[in-house]
């Protein structure tokens, strides 16, 4: 089983200003960009141009970085969310079954197009973590 912790950035519709910024200053690249015209399943108007998921790697480091639907609005303090990702559906589930616990659940743990477990929460302490299975 692998377990990787990745910091994620949340932006309110500058995502790609923020990579352009990231590429031209860090020398990021950007090995993977979906938007939300990419996902079907997710027609709304708000979304048309923004960014779903983008991986930025810095040297032998990466980021992920998306534009926040608006249904969880971005606020100062919560921008910064910890991905962790894990190769095995039962592992994810149960970290995030373990976190829930007095936390607040933002999106709840299912399969998606893109992952056959995704959600996220708000631990008890504040803490923001996605947890995203890999196929």
């Amino acid at each position: 089983m692998t377990i990787n912790i990745t910091p994620y950035l949340m932006m309110d519709g500058n995502a790609k200003e923020a990579i352009q910024y990231y590429q031209q200053t860090l020398g990021a690249e950007v090995p993977m960009l979906i938007t939300y015209d990419d996902m079907p399943e997710l027609p709304k108007e708000d979304l048309k141009g923004l960014i779903a998921h983008a991986k930025l790697e810095i040297g032998g480091s990466a980021i992920w970085i998306s534009d926040s639907p608006s249904t969880l609005p971005v606020l100062q303090g919560n921008q910064v969310t910890i991905c962790i990702t894990s190769n095995d559906v039962k592992q994810s589930r149960r970290f995030f079954e373990a976190l829930k616990d007095e936390g607040q659940v933002r999106m709840p743990f299912q399969e998606q197009s893109f992952s056959p477990g995704y959600g996220s929460l708000t631990d008890k302490f504040g803490v923001t973590f996605l947890f995203d299975t890999e196929n």
